[in-house]
């Protein structure tokens, strides 16, 4: 379980990331995070991962409050997450196989292991044939491919992606999509922050609205409505 308790992240010059959140997500959940850009959505992800610390109010995940943890144990509620960014954030020196496997290496896990679980996933991401391929020799889809493969490698219990279509074409999206509900229907908690309009529309997931930093809808089986003046804003990530 995931839990918002009157959490607000204020930046400098009184600047609000978001405020006065309070919201519980299940575990196994899909979630939607829409709202226009600059909204609060990357702020309500950064705080999941402790990458910020809330100005005020509490955050648990699996009853553990995170701004209790210490420096030790920040790294282990890490590896309960998979991140997928909309800029793919490959290396470019390593092959598709070596970018997924990298995090299992760092954490020493025996290579046979490590072997079995990267071509899993590449197999599950439909990337096993391209698994000694760099990324310069990808197409965009594909490298998408490859940072979720690398996301959910070690089996986190929660995926989030901030964007993930962002740079993609339609078609290719929608490929991502049927990948990340796919993810979600083998029990994993799975939160999305996007503008694509018929992502939501079509699978029909929970939808949190943010506007200006406030939750301000939230719905079993949401639709793309936010406030008009992000009409023209459906391409990138939030500032904040």
């Amino acid at each position: 379980m995931i839990e918002f308790f009157n959490v607000s992240k204020l930046y400098p010059g009184n600047a609000s990331g978001i405020v006065d959140v309070s919201v519980k997500i299940p575990d196994g959940e899909f979630v939607f995070l829409i709202g226009p850009s600059g909204s609060g959505k990357t702020t309500f992800l950064r705080l999941l991962i402790r990458d910020l610390l809330p100005t005020a109010g509490t955050i648990t995940v699996d009853d553990v409050a995170l701004g209790l943890l210490s420096a030790s144990t920040v790294h282990t509620h890490r590896r309960k997450i998979g991140i997928v960014f909309q800029d793919f954030k490959l290396l470019t020196d390593r092959t598709v196989y070596e970018n997924v496997a990298l995090v299992s290496e760092i954490l020493g896990k025996p290579h046979r292991e490590i072997e079995h679980g990267v071509m899993n996933v590449l197999q599950l991401v439909g990337l096993s044939d391209k698994r000694n391929h760099f990324p310069i020799q990808l197409s965009a889809g594909e490298m998408q491919r490859a940072a979720i493969a690398r996301a959910i490698v070690g089996g986190p219990k929660i995926v989030l992606a901030d964007e993930p279509t962002g740079n993609l074409d339609p078609q290719t999206a929608s490929g991502i999509w049927d990948i990340l509900e796919e993810i979600h229907g083998l029990g994993t908690t799975v939160i999305i922050a996007t503008h694509n309009q018929d992502a939501v529309n079509k699978m029909k997931k929970r939808t949190l609205i943010l506007d200006h930093g406030t939750l301000i809808s939230d719905e079993a089986k949401g639709k793309y409505h936010i406030l008009k003046h992000d009409k023209h804003e459906h391409k990138g990530g939030d500032n904040k």
